[in-house]
């Protein structure tokens, strides 16, 4: 009952209080964001959703414009002169976060679950394995069971191997747990800064199944 009604009624009720409480946050940013350097105040990029379906993520920009073309990709380390100086104190502070809330009330994210990955990595979606695919099996979310157990430092094999605890194990406790522990992570930005750990690597079997606990 839980996974399929009260889960999306509460996604709905929070998204739509979050919506009316950071309105002042949202407006602020969105000046902020443009005042500091030319490009739009929103970042859209397509991310890969719930049994595949591909749909437009949003967030606040928090580097130049076409950054991605530039070196380092995707990526962002500690230091990256791509990030602009509202851009820098937004991601530590997860702001950037918040226009996913627009998503969440268009039904393609959730507050929990897995952090959406991009449609092209770390795999393009023909190529993940059946265990690898069962992560896609919720909706992605602004934070999940991963995004607290290190965030940006796991390696995606870790990651997936913490998505898939959090769909085989889906409840309203666990939900509750990730709440709050979010808010711990979120004030300690701990986790939050990308060392190259993102990139995919080849964990051992025996840490995989510790880290799933």
């Amino acid at each position: 009952m839980y996974k399929h009604f009260f889960k999306r009624f509460f996604d709905i009720l929070f998204a739509l209080l979050a919506l009316i409480l950071t309105s002042p946050i949202l407006l602020i940013t969105a000046i902020a964001v443009k005042v500091e350097s030319k490009g739009p105040a929103i970042f859209i990029q397509q991310r890969v959703g719930k049994h595949g379906k591909v749909y437009d993520m949003y967030k606040f920009r928090s580097m130049c414009v076409g950054a991605e073309q530039q070196e380092g990709g995707v990526f962002c380390t500690k230091g990256d002169a791509r990030v602009t100086k509202v851009g820098k104190f937004i991601r530590a502070t997860s702001i950037d976060e918040l226009p996913q809330i627009i998503n969440i009330l268009k039904g393609e994210m959730s507050i929990i679950g897995p952090r959406p990955v991009l449609t092209y990595y770390p795999k393009n979606w023909e190529d993940y394995t059946e265990e690898e695919l069962k992560r896609f099996d919720a909706l992605p979310g602004i934070t999940g069971w991963a995004a607290v157990h290190g965030r940006k430092t796991n390696t995606v094999e870790a990651r997936f191997a913490y998505d898939n605890y959090y769909v085989e194990n889906l409840s309203m406790w666990l939900d509750i747990k990730i709440f709050f522990m979010t808010i711990k992570s979120v004030l300690t930005n701990e986790g939050n800064e990308d060392d190259g750990s993102a990139e995919v690597k080849t964990a051992d079997s025996e840490k995989t199944e510790e880290i799933a606990k």
